[in-house]
């Protein structure tokens, strides 16, 4: 059964950094576009960042370029998402999930496996 936990959130002062992690089970993540989308109160859920299998592909919501980097480790079946210079408009459940096949749109519509999210709050 194809399985994704997110970890890494929690608390953070503005300017602050955190990295998240989103470990796979169940399957190959070699062969899956993996993508992190996040989730404000009151808000639609919007693609953060996402990243073609081999890791050559890359993608940022505007919002969060020159801050965050998506990166990969298949061998160890994890997709991390580093996040520097935090602001308190980052603050959001933060969900990765998976795509299998080529890296078309960071989308959510197009993403079939979800984790269960990690809580990110920026604030002094």
């Amino acid at each position: 059964q194809l399985q994704l936990v997110e970890s890494g959130g929690g608390l953070v002062q503005p300017g602050g950094s955190l990295r998240l992690s989103c470990a796979a089970s169940g399957f190959t993540l070699d062969s899956y576009v993996i993508g992190w989308f996040r989730q404000a109160p009151g808000k639609e859920r919007e693609g953060v960042s996402c990243i073609s299998s081999s890791g050559g592909s890359t993608y940022y919501a505007e919002s969060v370029k020159g801050r965050f980097t998506i990166s990969r480790d298949n061998a160890k079946s994890t997709v991390y998402l580093q996040m520097n210079s935090l602001k308190p408009e980052d603050t959001a459940v933060y969900y990765c999930a998976a795509s299998w096949g080529l890296f078309s749109q960071c989308v959510s519509r197009l993403f079939g496996s979800w984790g269960q999210g990690t809580q990110v709050t920026v604030s002094s």
